[in-house]
């Protein structure tokens, strides 16, 4: 491994916890620099070592993405990916959404997604890549999910948009689309009477769905969604821009 090479570096929104933890820990395995951007610091950069560092983020702000940028070429001079992972899950019919339900997942899962993109568009060069986690929420409606379903669409959208429209200067733009990855985030949303599993036992829940949808009869794990986004980072998956994959042990075909 050449030393450019081991300079590769990534800035992961979100990455401290849940899925964005474990795209985190796919990326340290793999070589990589890690500027974790989130609210909150879990410790993951104590864990995970030198590599890793972690910096305050609120995603719903523009100027905190070019911080993260910033700071990262202050650390290794440039960076080479930018995961738009910060985002969050939760269940309510129309009836009881109001405008800071809808601010709060809007300005959250869409906005600070684009800013992500903005600020990364601002400095990646040929063979750089963004991606951003989405769902297969973003691919069909479900019920008591409008807010949310409108949030990941969005992200897909402005996916197949940015591949074009970066496409010229060498920068990939793609997805990567969950179904359910057990986290606490996700397992306190389901707890909720409004989510499928109508605030009643989560776990039979996740077994029933695996079992009723899933063509592997099992649900993805967090390590899969990370090592998803490696692949999709690596010169291996050169030819691939504007797709939003699913990683959903065969939920929804496509």
């Amino acid at each position: 491994m050449g030393s450019n090479e081991k300079k590769r570096t990534v800035i992961i929104t979100g990455g401290n916890r849940g899925i964005g933890g474990s795209i985190t820990d796919a990326f340290f395995k793999k070589g990589y620099y890690v500027l974790v951007g989130a609210r909150r610091d879990t410790g993951i950069a104590k864990k995970c070592g030198e590599r890793v560092r972690f910096q305050y983020t609120d995603v719903r702000k523009e100027s905190d993405h070019k911080d993260l940028v910033a700071a990262v070429i202050k650390w290794t001079g440039h960076v080479d990916v930018y995961v738009n992972c910060a985002g969050f899950s939760k269940w309510s019919p129309i009836e009881k959404i109001d405008e800071q339900f809808w601010n709060e997942m809007i300005d959250t899962n869409l906005k600070g997604t684009f800013w992500g993109c903005k600020a990364a568009a601002a400095h990646l060069t040929k063979g750089g890549c963004i991606i951003n986690i989405s769902s297969l929420a973003g691919k069909r409606g479900s019920v008591n999910n409008s807010a949310y379903c409108a949030s990941k669409f969005g992200v897909n959208g402005i996916t197949q948009a940015l591949a074009k429209e970066l496409g010229p200067r060498g920068i990939r733009v793609n997805a990567v689309c969950p179904v359910y990855v057990r986290t606490d985030g996700l397992i306190e949303a389901l707890r909720d009477n409004d989510s499928p599993a109508q605030g009643k036992d989560v776990e039979m829940y996740f077994e029933h769905f695996a079992r009723d949808n899933a063509a592997l009869k099992r649900l993805p794990l967090g390590e899969e969604i990370g090592n998803a986004c490696v692949l999709l980072a690596s010169d291996e998956s050169s030819a691939i821009t504007g797709q939003c994959i699913n990683v959903d042990c065969g939920v929804l075909p496509q």
